[in-house]
């Protein structure tokens, strides 16, 4: 018998729904992914059901309402408690965002940021696996590649809501492509293989995304999973950092080797170019913030939400 679950949210009073919903129209085609004014529909896989998450902004912004569909029968799915953190997750509602302008809104450089950008959050995806793919599929191409990129794995694997709408896949589905349907989707034979063995780790439990995300991360927790991803040949600090970002709600990664991050701050510093090293000095300055200024910086630039 299909689940339906239905939660809402209070949002802070300066929420900003821009942020959650530039995250997902990125893609112009909508296939898995459909914004609507203030309202979000979201083909995901809960449990290993395919699943439809309807998000809308209501009471001028006030609160989110949301109601999940879930396709046959999840063996715990009927838990509130699970969707009312993924939401709190999508929704970017750690207390960062006012923590940051209170410490750093006298910056001479940030601070006039942060007051333009008043309220700017971070919205997640629906899971960390979902923002770890997204991680690797984004390495080394521009944003709209990485956009085409997802486009084709998740039509792919062909996972579809009874809605109509197509669902991000999970590691089980993802597994079950081959690698030459993988290489006509257009990823590389390195991407690949990283897939592959993210999505083995998770199916074998030595790396367990879905409980890492289940409480609030600590620094230590952080470390723990930045660890643990390094460790799989093809991941990378910065595939890490964004995947906490985007996965967890960890604010801290030093995105620093993000090529955009450099470009908006040297814009922000009125300097021609900002290596590598240049820009972790300067978002280390920010800690544990790091993560939520370059995600600023990113905003500064006023390029789809990456």
């Amino acid at each position: 018998m299909p689940l339906e679950l239905t939660t809402q949210v209070a949002l802070p009073a300066n929420y900003r729904p821009q942020d959650m919903l530039a995250l997902h129209a990125r893609d112009a085609l909508q296939a898995s992914e459909k914004v609507e004014g203030l309202r979000v529909s979201k083909g995901l896989v809960w449990q290993g059901q395919p699943a439809l998450l309807q998000l809308e902004m209501v009471d001028g912004a006030a609160r989110a309402v949301a109601s999940l569909a879930v396709d046959g029968t999840a063996p715990t799915g009927n838990d509130p408690a699970a969707l009312d953190a993924m939401l709190a997750r999508m929704l970017g509602l750690g207390d960062g965002a006012d923590q940051l302008a209170l410490q750093h809104g006298q910056h001479p450089v940030l601070g006039p940021l942060l007051l333009a950008q008043m309220g700017l959050r971070v919205p997640a995806s629906s899971s960390p696996f979902e923002a770890l793919v997204w991680a690797i599929t984004g390495q080394q191409i521009s944003v709209a590649a990485a956009i085409a990129l997802r486009r084709r794995l998740i039509a792919a694997t062909a996972l579809q809501h009874s809605s109509g709408m197509l669902c991000h896949p999970d590691a089980a589905a993802l597994a079950a492509l081959t690698p030459k349907q993988l290489r006509a989707a257009g990823f590389s034979v390195s991407k690949i293989a990283t897939l592959e063995r993210v999505c083995a780790a998770v199916l074998d439990g030595s790396l367990p995304l879905d409980a890492w995300a289940a409480q609030p991360l600590q620094a230590q927790d952080a470390q723990a999973i930045e660890d643990a991803l390094l460790a799989i040949k093809g991941i990378g600090p910065w595939t890490v950092h964004y995947a906490l970002l985007r996965g967890f709600g960890w604010l801290d990664g030093s995105l620093h080797g993000d090529v955009a991050v450099r470009n908006a701050l040297a814009r922000l510093l009125d300097v021609p170019s900002v290596s590598q090293r240049e820009a972790e000095q300067w978002l280390g300055a920010f800690a544990p913030w790091r993560a939520l200024v370059a995600a600023h910086l990113w905003a500064s630039l006023s390029a789809k939400s990456y």
